[in-house]
This record gives C-alpha cells, sequence and structure tokens, in this order.
C-alpha cells in the first residue's frame, strides 16, 4: 500500500526568484482573508439592519409610483384647455384643463395583426373628414312599425313574477312577446310612451330643438351620481352636423345648474345640449337609462343616425368620421362594442350576481326562462359571439334597427335592467342583419375609460312571488 507524502521544502534550497514569489502568495493569501473575514463577520452582525432598509426602499419606490399613477377626482364644470385640437378651435375651448387619468386623451390605440401594427380604428385623414356629408335617405326595408299605446294599469308582476312594468311600458303579454319577434310588413309592438302622462316628459323647446337632429350623440346621468365628461377629436364642421344631447334628471341637473360655464338661455354646458327630464317612470334609475339608450328613436323622431355613449366614457372620435367607418364603409346598419372577457351569457349572469349588479332572484328567472327556450351557452351570431359589452352602440334609424332596440328594451324592462343579458337573446332570435360587432380594441379607440363615480353597492333582498 503505497501513501502520498508531503514534503517541506526548506528555504535554503528554493532560489531567490523562487522565495519571492511564495513570499508574495502568503501575502495574498492573509490579505484575501483579512478581507473575506471582515465582511463575513460585519454581514452577521449588520443583515437584519440591511434587509430593513432594503424593504423600505422597495415601499418608498412603490408608493411613489402609486402616488403617481392615482386617478385625481373630477370635476363636474369646465375650464380652457392648454391642448390645442387642430380639427377643432371651437371644440378645444370646452376641454377641461387638466389631463387626468385618461380625461383628454387622443391617442390612437394600435394592435398586432398578422405581425404588423395597426390602428384600431382607422379613420379617415381631416380634411375627409371635413366633407363628409350623410348618405342619401334610401329605406330599403318593408317594415311599418306601430307602437302600442292605449291606458296601462300600473302594477310590478305577474302571477309567475315576470315584471309586467308600468304605464309608461304597458302591460305586454307572453303571447305579445312571441308575436313581436315575427317581422311583417305591418308590425305592432311596445316601445315605451305607452300611455299619456307615463312619465319621461321633456320640455317643448328640448323637443323641438330634438326635432332638428339628423344625427345625435347622446348620454344620460340619472340620480347625480356622475360626472357629465366633454366629448373631444371632433371637426368644427361636424358640429354643425351632429347633435351633442345629455339628458340629465332634476337631481343631476341641480349639481350642476351652477356651474359658471353653464349657459342657461342655450341649455349648454360646453358642447352638450342639457335636457332635463321630469317623471322618469321606473324607480330603478339603470332602467330609466335605457330609455335613452335604446329608444332614441322615438326621442329623436328626425334622426337617421346616434351614437349612443355611456356615461363612464369621454367621446373621444369624430362622429362623422366613426359613422363612416363603422356604418358606411362597412355597410352596416348597426354597431356594437362586443364582451371583452366573456361569451357565455349564462356565466355573465353569475358575474352580475357576484358583483351584485342585480338580484340573484332576478337572473335566476330571466337565464330560466332563455334556458327554457333553448339558448344556446355559448351563443354565436354570424362569426362572432353574441354577447356584448353594449356600452358604445352606432347605429342608423330604420326600421328593423328601430324595431330590434324596442325589443331589446321590452327584455330590460320585463326582466334585469342589464342589458348584456338580453341583448344575445333578442339577436338570435331576431337575427338583425348588417350587424357589426366591433372589438373591444375598438372601443378603445372611441372613447377614454374614466368609470362611473359611484360603484354599484349590493342590492336589498326582494320577494319575486
Amino acid at each position: 500500500m503505497s501513501s502520498l507524502a508531503v514534503v517541506s521544502i526548506p528555504n535554503e534550497i528554493l532560489d531567490p526568484q523562487a522565495k519571492k514569489m511564495l513570499h508574495s502568495r502568503k501575502r495574498l493569501t492573509r490579505k484575501g482573508s483579512g478581507l473575506w473575514g471582515w465582511l463575513l463577520k460585519n454581514l452577521c452582525r449588520w443583515w437584519g439592519f440591511l434587509l430593513a432598509a432594503g424593504a423600505l426602499f422597495v415601499l418608498l419606490v412603490e408608493v411613489g409610483n402609486l402616488s403617481k399613477d392615482a386617478p385625481k377626482p373630477l370635476s363636474v364644470g369646465l375650464s380652457i384647455s392648454n391642448r390645442e385640437d387642430s380639427s377643432s378651435s371651437i371644440a378645444s375651448s370646452y376641454i377641461k384643463k387638466e389631463k387626468k387619468n385618461h380625461l383628454d386623451d387622443l391617442s390612437m390605440p394600435t394592435r398586432r395583426v398578422g405581425g404588423m401594427t395597426e390602428s384600431c380604428l382607422k379613420l379617415l385623414s381631416q380634411e375627409e373628414i371635413k366633407n363628409l356629408q350623410f348618405p342619401p335617405s334610401a329605406n330599403s326595408f318593408n317594415v311599418n312599425i306601430h307602437y302600442k299605446s292605449g291606458t296601462a294599469d300600473i302594477q310590478n308582476q305577474n302571477s309567475e313574477g315576470i315584471r309586467t312594468t308600468n304605464s309608461f311600458t304597458g302591460n305586454q303579454t307572453m303571447s305579445e312577446r312571441a308575436d313581436s319577434f315575427e317581422v311583417h310588413n305591418n308590425v305592432e309592438v311596445h316601445c315605451g310612451f305607452f300611455s299619456q302622462n307615463s312619465g319621461f316628459d321633456i320640455e317643448d323647446d328640448d323637443k323641438s330643438f330634438m326635432n332638428t337632429c339628423e344625427a345625435v350623440v347622446s348620454t344620460c346621468i340619472f340620480g347625480g351620481g356622475d360626472v357629465l365628461y366633454q366629448p373631444i377629436g371632433m371637426a368644427n364642421t361636424s358640429l354643425t352636423k351632429v347633435c351633442y344631447v345629455a339628458f340629465l334628471d332634476n337631481a343631476t341637473f341641480g349639481t350642476i345648474e351652477e356651474a359658471a360655464n353653464y349657459e342657461h338661455e342655450a341649455h349648454k354646458l360646453g358642447i352638450w345640449r342639457i335636457v332635463v327630464v321630469h317623471n322618469l317612470p321606473f324607480p330603478d334609475q339603470r332602467r330609466n337609462g335605457k330609455i335613452p339608450k335604446m329608444l332614441g328613436h322615438r326621442l329623436f323622431p328626425k334622426a337617421r343616425y346616434s351614437i349612443w355613449v355611456d356615461s363612464k366614457y369621454q367621446f373621444r372620435r369624430d362622429p362623422m368620421a366613426v359613422l363612416e367607418a363603422l356604418l358606411w364603409r362597412e355597410k352596416s346598419t348597426l354597431a356594437i362594442s362586443e364582451h371583452g372577457a366573456r361569451k357565455c351569457v349564462y356565466k355573465e349572469g353569475e358575474a352580475v350576481v357576484k358583483k351584485h349588479k342585480a338580484l340573484p332572484e332576478e337572473v335566476a328567472l330571466q337565464l330560466d326562462q332563455y334556458r327554457g327556450e333553448g339558448f344556446a351557452e355559448n351563443a354565436i351570431y354570424d362569426g362572432h359571439k353574441a354577447l356584448a359589452e353594449a356600452s358604445v352602440i352606432v347605429r342608423e334609424h330604420n326600421p328593423l334597427t328601430n324595431l330590434f332596440m324596442c325589443l331589446w328594451f321590452n327584455e330590460v324592462v320585463r326582466f334585469t335592467a342589464r342589458d348584456q343579458l338580453s341583448f344575445p337573446y333578442v339577436l338570435c332570435r331576431f337575427k338583425l342583419p348588417h350587424l357589426k360587432m366591433f372589438s373591444v380594441c375598438t372601443r378603445r379607440a372611441l372613447v377614454n375609460a374614466l368609470g362611473h363615480k359611484h360603484k354599484a353597492k349590493q342590492l336589498e333582498q326582494v320577494e319575486i312571488s
């Protein structure tokens, strides 16, 4: 068995050069050992302090980022903007001064398609927009609509627990509901405003103004809970062709009437013509909001086109350019924003209940009705999911789209006010032609999302017999 012997070589045997190298290595070893030892000793002593200091630094950085990104409260009033909009010197004077959150943002979002970057909404040039005119009127729909009217007893629900509405809507039976989806040359349908003095009253001078509108951008705030955001991005020429109308109830009007820039004689706040509505027909403000949203053809009898924008948004494009891009160029008669999160109406119902936006019993009643009629979970219409987000609606006012909106309104009156639940059902059953479901990307290009001032609160439980 062999072993390895370690032999120590006396310094006397080494030559001078070898001695020098050996001493240098020893000095380096001793120096390195001392440095690492000192570092290790101090790390062990101060590790707790160093860890706490690092955590404090990260916390301060995060707090700084949050305070920088946090949205600031928005006031109802308007002020002069320091942004000069080249397309509209008139519009620019009504823009709020400070850009808060996404307010007054005119940038165009983009998306990747086939490896290429493109705009979410392809609009005409400013010069082309200025020259846009409404296309010639051509009624190719051989449908005459007669709106039902009469006297109606006020009642809330029938023996089946289904809301039969009030004197504003009339008492639509289930048989009448089924018949209303059958399109004939002459159609008689419930579509609000059923009886005289049934509510949603508008002053005569406002009615006269609304009768002059050939196209309109509209919104509404009922209950005094939201901010009226001023539209931006329009050309001067479009302001002479398109009306901007905001429907307010008395409570909301009271919050803005004293604004320094409210024009009492013209009934205007910025670009918006303010129309105050008296005697709202429903106790639920969300259901009242469906009247201007869905029944624009009844409120604006001379209008050929309309753009609806929910009050949580700021409309930020030229309306004539939007009509050209989403209707005229596409040969569509109604364009609506698709749902970005879901495609199943029954899953949407679960989300509505979870977020306390409707009573569980109401949602169950509606979806059980649809399920009993065989309505599919992931309904598809014309190659697209039928579920819509429905916060932006661009449409032509013709007999078919008007009838479709009446049917949709009747569903949100009969069941819940959450119109996302009823839209796919009405769409697939009515089979509306020339529909365009535009993407979330396009909706982002149309509006700045600013949110409602007050979030939905949990609803009180009510008994449905």
